[in-house]
């Protein structure tokens, strides 16, 4: 792969991944800027959430390789994935919120589990994320008590609170309206540049993507077809891309012509 880019926080070279024999992956090649909000769009089945989870070793890729930092993570080097692991978080689509805990022991099992901190010093951090996300009121409620926002919020705390160089977000506006997307979308931007750490989000949610990103990537079939600024992206001419972001404009045709068909019937 050569020496990646020391402006990358996250390099990825010719990543594969297959699944009963069925490619997903299909050499993915995609560098990722130091403090960036860096998204990938694509359509469901592209593979999108199957690459996040390579990258933050869930699944195992096939082959290619992944560098953090640096660190090479796919080279089976169980130094460089603890490693990786102390410095980034996962943010999951779900939230991953453990219905058992309250708010405050949400956010302090990571640094129960990756930290040699004292109970006083994960207690003082955890309340502190909290504080930040503006959730220190709920901190002994537990996620059913709290709104699908404030769910959104406390997911966020807990994968900030180990203070991480890198936040890995899996559609993180899935099944939310559009309100409640660019919510989103805005609190991902405010942390983010408050903390300074680098963002990658997978996601098919074009406007609030295109708004919120630094840099974006379209996957499709399993391969990375268009990498660039937002604004490179809204006037690229390449069919993949115009099909994937000018969708609702296609539909909008279809139906008129549908109607204007009917109304010549």
């Amino acid at each position: 792969m050569g020496t990646p880019n020391q402006n990358f926080a996250l390099h990825v070279e010719d990543l594969h991944k297959a699944f009963n024999g069925k490619p997903v992956l299909k050499g993915v090649k995609l560098g990722v800027p130091q403090g960036s909000i860096f998204t990938v769009l694509g359509p469901s089945g592209a593979g999108k959430s199957v690459f996040l989870k390579c990258l933050a070793n869930i699944v195992q890729p096939d082959s290619g390789q992944i560098c953090f930092d640096g660190l090479e993570l796919t080279s089976r080097d169980q130094t460089a994935q603890e490693e990786f692991r102390r410095r980034c978080s996962f943010l999951f689509q779900s939230n991953a919120l453990f219905d058992s805990l309250t708010a405050l022991e949400n956010v302090a099992l990571p640094l129960e589990q990756t930290t040699d901190l004292t109970s006083k010093e994960i207690r003082r951090r955890s309340l502190e994320a909290l504080r930040q996300l503006e959730l220190q009121e709920y901190a002994a409620h537990y996620p059913a008590q709290l709104s699908g926002g404030m769910q959104k919020r406390l997911a966020l705390a807990r994968a900030i609170v180990t203070h991480p160089e890198l936040v890995l977000f899996d559609e993180p506006t899935a099944g939310l309206d559009p309100l409640r997307r660019n919510a989103v979308f805005a609190m991902i931007a405010k942390y983010q540049r408050q903390f300074g750490f680098t963002a990658l989000i997978v996601t098919h949610d074009v406007p609030e993507a295109l708004v919120a990103s630094d840099r974006v990537a379209l996957l499709n079939q399993g391969r990375i077809c268009f990498e660039g600024t937002p604004a490179e992206f809204s006037d690229s001419t390449h069919s993949v891309v115009s099909d994937f972001r000018d969708s609702a404009a296609a539909l909008q045709r279809s139906l008129a012509e549908i109607r204007q068909g009917i109304i010549v019937a």
